[in-house]
């Protein structure tokens, strides 16, 4: 298992991932055939994140497959440069295995070395994994967004999460 910072060349890679873990996961913003990006596009995003000095995606890569990400988006104001936004997903064949711990650990690393002091997410409160891998990687719960998402015809709520580094 390869844990790194994604380049251009990963455009194409990281679209069919995302769109196979927003078809497998419930848990995901955007539901299955709902996201319209083309591997050109998300070519365009990655070369203007890299270019920030505090946005990045990392990748979990096994046999020359990608298999899952975490992208941080920085905050775009003086005010807010310190803190990132974070979204996660791995292919169901591979949670559980530890790719989000580690994904999490190099993202930590990288953060550091950019200045980053603030780490943010949102979470599905009834998504028990997720809010387990977040609260074993030291985030700690900020708030309930109260019916923030509907969903399977109800309402949703999400925690607001946090990690000061």
């Amino acid at each position: 298992m390869l844990i790194r910072e994604i380049n251009p060349d990963d455009a194409e890679g990281l679209v069919k991932l995302i769109y196979q873990v927003e078809s497998e996961s419930h848990f995901m913003l955007f539901e299955s055939g709902e996201r319209k990006i083309s591997p050109e596009e998300q070519e365009k995003r990655i070369e203007a994140m890299r270019k920030t000095e505090n946005s990045t995606i990392s990748i979990a890569e096994e046999n020359n497959e990608l298999v899952g990400y975490l992208i941080a988006i920085g905050g775009y104001a003086q005010k807010n440069k310190h803190s990132v936004y974070l979204v996660i997903g791995v292919l169901a064949q591979y949670r559980g295995g530890g790719i989000g711990t580690k994904l999490f650990q190099q993202l930590e690393n990288w953060a550091k070395e950019h200045n980053i002091h603030r780490l943010e997410l949102t979470v599905m409160t009834r998504n028990v994994a997720g809010n387990g891998l977040y609260k074993k990687m030291g985030f700690k719960i900020e708030g309930t967004k109260r019916h923030s998402l509907y969903f399977e015809g109800e309402f949703v709520d999400e925690y607001y999460m946090s990690k000061l580094l």
